[in-house]
């Protein structure tokens, strides 16, 4: 009974959308739950999906937001690519293990993956509330890497130490891992690579944020002694998250995501640009790709150390398990059915662990929502007109945070709060693009008081 309080987000939710707004509620409720609270936590309710906390404020909201009849949602093609994703996942599983054992997924695709992607395109742009959607994202990172100091210095997780009480034994198999002999900090993410990942995400929204001027330029009185602004000291918080995270592939992402958001940051000549940076990432990602593929292939019985055995592992994972993905092309095996490899439990690549899980189909529709809308940002940004401050640009800051999901994902399984991040990314983009803001716009508070608020 414990493991009910999984349903408190989604009451309330419910209750501050109807009696404050949706917005209010989406950006108070929805938005926290989804950062701070862990995802692999759930109610245990037999004979209905087993909701977690994330997916519980998901449904008190989409509740709300459809009585209210979906205000400020406008349809668009790629609604129908978001559909076609979570049917092919969908019904992946329930061919591959039907209802009984699919229905925690279906259930998570609705409210895990397709509203967080409704409410991020019916509420941010339309409601004025670009900024203060990137504020609260930017204060509760900040506030997880502030806590992960304590897992890096003391190798226990602050969160599984909370909740591990309500849901016994549901967290247990989320350990504390080390690297260089520290301990690597997951904080409410389950593991330290999917955390790498969101304060990849975090450290982008706050430099954009930083370039903007979205922050008050100096502390309030009592706390003008502080010898760092309020925007820095929190770019400096969420950069610590992602060294805590001491996840070398968000690292690596991170870094080519901040060349393509250096396009624009460039005021004029943005073409010249982007042709030296695209050409700067081949002449040098070419010869490191052939050099990773000759570190990576000496087989993990001739690594010289932990690192190349790592990458050794990773070659010949995917070397092995390509062979049987192709026995099931089209919809895959399941979650869990796909014949595993001995030695080889852990598959630490997304784009094949989706291949094998949910099959071709399921691997287009994500290649689409991942790489066709970073594209799509990109050519948008090279469209307009550069406006407002230097970085001011969102389609550039928004495609860096695709090319580092796109890059992070290659090392890890993309699970737990990284997926309706991701769906809400891709949500944000989308409206922003069709509604054609201008850069310097969607900064209005509107009728909710936000800014008193937050």
């Amino acid at each position: 009974m414990l493991s009910y309080i999984t349903f408190i987000p989604g009451v309330l939710a419910y209750l501050l959308a109807n009696r404050r707004s949706v917005p209010f509620a989406f950006l108070r409720v929805y938005l926290p739950v989804v950062l701070l609270l862990p995802d692999y936590y759930r109610a245990i309710t037999p004979g209905i999906p087993d909701p977690n906390f994330s997916q519980s404020a998901g449904v008190g909201l989409f509740i709300a937001y459809a009585m209210a009849g979906f205000p400020g949602f406008v349809f668009s093609a790629t609604d129908l690519w978001v559909l076609f994703y979570a049917f092919c996942v969908g019904y992946s599983e329930y061919r591959a293990s039907g209802y009984a054992d699919a229905q925690n997924l279906i259930f998570g695709m609705l409210f895990g993956g397709i509203a967080p992607y409704v409410f991020a395109k019916g509420l941010i742009e339309p409601y004025g509330l670009r900024v203060v959607f990137a504020k609260v994202c930017v204060l509760c990172f900040s506030f997880v890497a502030c806590v992960d100091v304590i897992e890096t210095r003391l190798g226990f997780n602050a969160w599984r130490w909370l909740f591990d009480r309500f849901f016994p034994g549901q967290g247990q198999s989320w350990v504390t891992t080390f690297r260089f002999g520290l301990a690597r900090a997951a904080g409410p993410y389950a593991h330290a690579l999917l955390n790498g990942i969101m304060m990849l995400v975090a450290f982008r929204m706050q430099r954009w944020l930083e370039w903007t001027g979205a922050w008050p330029a100096d502390w309030p009185a009592r706390w003008r002694w502080m010898p760092i602004k309020p925007a820095r000291m929190l770019t400096l918080i969420v950069t610590g998250g992602l060294v805590f995270s001491l996840a070398k592939g968000s690292w690596l992402a991170s870094s080519v995501g901040a060349t393509l958001t250096a396009v624009g940051r460039v005021k004029s000549h943005r073409f010249l640009a982007m042709v030296g940076i695209l050409s700067a990432l081949v002449l040098v990602g070419i010869p490191a790709a052939a050099g990773f593929i000759a570190y990576a292939s000496v087989g993990r019985e001739n690594a010289k150390d932990a690192n190349q055995e790592t990458s050794a592992y990773r070659y010949e994972m995917i070397e092995d398990y390509i062979d049987i993905a192709a026995q099931e092309p089209l919809w895959g095996w399941g979650l869990t059915k796909w014949p595993a490899i001995p030695g080889m439990a852990s598959i630490d690549n997304h784009y094949l662990l989706l291949l094998l899980m949910h099959g071709r189909l399921a691997m287009v529709a994500f290649l689409y929502l991942l790489l066709g809308t970073m594209i799509r940002l990109v050519v948008y940004g090279m469209r307009q007109p550069p406006g407002g401050p230097r970085g001011g640009a969102l389609s550039f800051t928004l495609a860096g945070i695709f090319v580092g999901y796109t890059i992070a994902i290659a090392t890890v399984f993309m699970g737990q709060q990284t997926i309706p991040m991701f769906f809400m990314l891709v949500g944000w983009a989308e409206s922003y693009m069709i509604r054609r803001t201008p850069e310097g716009g969607g900064t209005a508070i509107g009728p909710f008081n936000f800014r008193r608020v937050l």
